[in-house]
């Protein structure tokens, strides 16, 4: 007789089905896993005996096989432990052989017979959601799995006793409860930076519209303050992007004890990041920074000073919105809808531009720190911003005059409502912001007035624009005009979108 369990094993952010089977035979006493499964796998044989001993249930001497199937489909991870020993007690009689034909299983096994969490418990829920079947999942990933629907049933167990007291009547389990995790701090506010006029508010166009952002300035200059202050003036998340982002950091294993929050990711790498760290990959193909940072900001401090190999390969995912990692026996593709802001200095020592100062390394000292960044990278940049240096004398003489985060945001949220309508009203299924619709629908969206169109035809012409850059003039134009609450684009949004394009002198030009 062979006893079938349901589990899932990870592709990306989807689970796909995969059936435990067990067989026990006559013969050699034998216990076998088959089924293309890795280390964490092949070693499950050991957790799942001695999980059984403690729980007071010994192997039969008989030859055992488990086969994962499909056969022909990679297994990783340690969360094929549950399925498996839930699978041979029901062989063994000490579960009915139906109790679990309605439900999905997955969890880590302890050598003492607990169950310890495991990733990925928020995608195999909706997996098994979806299909009309319940989740067997470990007691610390419950509230996780509660995310997945309200009508769902959900069984948490603590141990391999408890899930034989269930099915026995003895000790019925009930269903866990979603939980929100509870962050203790705020966000840092604007207020706290004094001057800085321009770049604040060249950072709420990057929040209303969802633009890349690069800002260029010397040490100490507040860079890397304005970036720590966005998510702040960022609008909370919706639903549907709560639970994207959610199902990304369950893969990754990143949701303590199954909270989710409702905090748009902000994720800052330092530059001797990897490429597998930034953009995902590694063994097991795990989702890297990019990833992390979906709906969210990546923030990349001291651009320059990233590997160029490792940042020209953001170039992709930046257009499509998610990355595909393909290796000879895998191909997994994760979300990657990122909002950029990167900050550099303009030059090695810090101090090219700036007023009473003289680069040590002379003239070529600034050209070559930025011909580190390449072309096609910069032009993927909707805006560049430069934050000179802020004296002591302006520090003083702003005190208490900074405009708050609160008040930035709310001309945030709404923009951003406007946008979330606009495109619903296309039919462009997530897009919510300027900056990942597509260029046709920008076309007819952010079409200027006849002196914008001027304007933004005689700067093509001058400043030789590629037809990316075209295009996300315009959407930077359509977010100014957002903000302002204007219905049509004008020549002033398009002149302020430009300066913001041609601001700074570029010397690499996309191919």
């Amino acid at each position: 007789m062979v006893t079938h369990v349901r589990t899932v094993c990870f592709q990306g952010v989807e689970a796909t089905p995969v059936d435990v089977q067990v067989h026990m035979a006559t013969g050699k006493v034998l216990f076998n896993i088959v089924g293309l499964g890795d280390k964490a796998v092949a070693e499950s044989k050991e957790r799942v005996r001695a999980a059984l001993a403690a729980s007071g249930l010994a192997l039969p001497a008989k030859r055992i096989t488990v086969n994962l199937a499909p056969a022909d489909l990679p297994k990783e991870g340690s969360h094929y432990d549950l399925p498996i020993a839930l699978a041979l007690m029901a062989a063994m009689g000490a579960l009915p052989a139906d109790a679990l034909e309605d439900y999905v299983v997955l969890g880590e096994l302890s050598l003492d017979g607990t169950i310890a969490p495991v990733a990925g418990v928020l995608p195999a829920a909706i997996a098994a959601n979806s299909q009309g079947l319940g989740l067997l999942c470990p007691r610390a990933s419950g509230s996780e799995a509660a995310w997945a629907d309200a009508e769902m049933s959900i069984l948490a167990p603590m141990s391999l006793i408890a899930v034989a007291n269930h099915f026995k009547g003895t000790q019925v389990m009930t269903r866990p409860e979603p939980r929100a995790a509870e962050l203790a701090t705020g966000l840092p506010d604007l207020a706290d930076i004094k001057g800085q006029d321009s770049a604040k508010r060249a950072l709420e166009l990057a929040a209303a519209g969802g633009h890349n952002m690069l800002m260029v300035g010397p040490p100490g200059s507040g860079k890397s303050m304005l970036a720590s202050r966005l998510p702040s003036i960022l609008p909370p998340l919706t639903p549907q992007e709560l639970l994207e982002i959610s199902m990304i950091a369950s893969i990754a294993g990143t949701l303590a004890d199954g909270k989710l929050s409702d905090r748009r990711p902000f994720r800052a790498p330092h530059h001797s990041a990897s490429m597998a760290a930034l953009v995902g990959g590694g063994i097991r193909a795990r989702p890297g920074e990019i990833s992390l940072a979906h709906r969210g900001v990546l923030f990349l401090d001291e651009l320059p000073e990233f590997n160029p190999a490792v940042l020209d390969s953001l170039r992709q995912p930046l257009e499509t919105g998610d990355v595909v990692i393909a290796r000879a026996n895998n191909r997994v593709t994760y979300p990657a809808r990122f909002q950029l802001i990167a900050a550099m200095n303009p030059c090695r020592c810090g101090m090219a531009g700036t007023p009473g100062h003289t680069c040590r390394r002379g003239p070529a000292c600034a050209a070559e720190y930025q011909e580190r960044l390449s072309g096609p990278l910069l032009d993927r940049f909707d805006l560049t911003v430069e934050v000179p240096a802020v004296s002591a004398a302006d520090l003083i003489g702003r005190s208490g005059s900074a405009e708050a985060s609160s008040a930035v945001a709310a001309r945030v949220r709404t923009a951003r409502r406007l946008q979330a309508e606009r495109y619903a009203e296309f039919g462009c299924d997530g897009v919510y912001t300027n900056a990942a619709a597509p260029a046709a629908v920008i076309d007819v969206v952010a079409a200027p007035d006849a002196a914008g169109m001027a304007l933004l035809k005689q700067a093509a012409e001058r400043f030789n624009l590629s037809a990316r850059g075209y295009h996300r003039v315009l959407k930077v134009a359509r977010t100014l005009a957002d903000l302002d609450g204007d219905d049509n684009v004008g020549r002033v949004h398009i002149g302020e979108a430009l300066a913001y394009r041609t601001g700074q002198d570029r010397k690499a030009r996309a191919a």
